[in-house]
């Protein structure tokens, strides 16, 4: 068996192979609600093969939104919907994972296929927050409300509440965003963060509110499930957030019970100079798995079987987070399966059309 069609148990939960859909918005919701367009999206993933699927970026208070369009999980009326999903998702023998997360100064904008801008005004927009008044892009109109120490502690505790509706919809793992540039990941990077009270300044005050939220969520969230962090590795801009800044949060996270870390990058500033490419997320996946000793996944252009095998065999990362790949091939995992020569099992509707692969 190949290693990426190897099973992995994290907790109670065991994965039955290493691929990992990694959660993508769908801008498709009206007031924060799913439908069955997340349905069929994320069972469909569930149907190719996939051993763990995480839903997209679920905003934690309706202001945590990127866009008007996304889904939400910050009332008891999110739940009902998210229930059907997760459990299509289980019944056709992956996991079912939920990322919680608040866009901060990134907040308030257009969809994409609409531009993607920042929207200033009407119904459809909104008051952003952020941990200092400064806003993602130079030229935009609306500036941060910078949060005061009282207003942190209502979003801890709105990812803590968010977190308690995941695990009432059966999710059996979470993730918290603090990565791209979002409000986690602004309080983390100088760039954005000119606090000079006890959530700025130092490392140890600019990562106080993401362990704030770490140990709210982990109030609620059962010891027995695995708890993921999402972070950007790097800014990639001279005097913002580094490698060896997630090594020593890593550090953190893992003494607090946090178990893997999705290293991704960027996010942060609009002028950032990203070497995109096969595997340029990979050295942060692997520098953070075998400094820190925690469970690591690797995201970013993996779009092919032998090129995820390799990661895994070089014990770079333990999981394979697939993202764009996935939009252009609900099945994956299936075809991965077919490549590497292993028996992926196939839903029973369409073993039919099996057939061998050559590897």
């Amino acid at each position: 068996m190949s290693k990426l069609f190897s099973p992995l148990k994290l907790k109670d939960v065991t994965l039955k192979n290493r691929i990992v859909i990694s959660p993508m918005c769908q801008y498709s919701s009206v007031d924060g609600f799913a439908n069955d367009w997340h349905l069929v999206h994320l069972g469909s993933r569930a149907v190719g093969g996939a051993g763990l699927i995480i839903q997209e970026a679920s905003a934690v208070t309706g202001d945590g939104r990127i866009t008007y369009a996304d889904l939400g999980i910050w009332k008891d009326e999110h739940v009902e919907k998210l229930k059907q999903i997760v459990s299509f998702i289980h019944d056709n023998g992956s996991i079912a994972g939920i990322q919680l997360a608040h866009a901060g100064r990134k907040a308030s904008c257009e969809v994409p296929w609409n531009g993607g801008e920042q929207i200033a005004e009407g119904e459809k927009s909104w008051q952003t927050i952020g941990p200092s008044p400064i806003p993602f892009k130079a030229d935009q109109v609306i500036i941060p409300h910078e949060l005061s120490i009282p207003e942190i502690q209502k979003v801890v505790l709105a990812f803590r509440d968010a977190a308690q509706r995941a695990k009432d919809a059966g999710y059996k793992v979470v993730e918290i965003h603090a990565a791209h540039g979002y409000l986690l990941h602004q309080f983390l990077s100088p760039l954005s963060n000119s606090r000079t009270d006890i959530y700025g300044g130092s490392f140890e005050n600019r990562i106080r509110f993401t362990i704030d939220v770490v140990e709210a969520v982990q109030s609620v969230w059962p010891e027995n499930l695995p708890l993921f962090v999402r972070i950007s590795a790097t800014d990639w801009t001279e005097g913002g957030w580094t490698e060896d800044d997630s090594v020593q949060l890593a550090a953190v996270l893992k003494d607090r019970g946090v178990d893997l870390i999705d290293a991704s990058s960027g996010g942060n500033v609009p002028d950032a100079v990203i070497p995109a490419g096969p595997n340029y997320q990979v050295p942060f996946a692997d520098k953070i798995r075998n400094e820190v000793g925690i469970y690591t996944g690797a995201v970013g252009v993996i779009v092919e079987a032998h090129q995820a095998e390799e990661i895994l065999a070089q014990e770079k990362a333990d999981l394979i987070f697939i993202a764009r790949e996935s939009l252009r091939d609900a099945y994956f995992p299936t075809h991965a399966a077919q490549v590497l020569g292993d028996d992926l099992e196939w839903p029973n509707q369409y073993v039919r059309a099996k057939r061998e692969v050559k590897k």
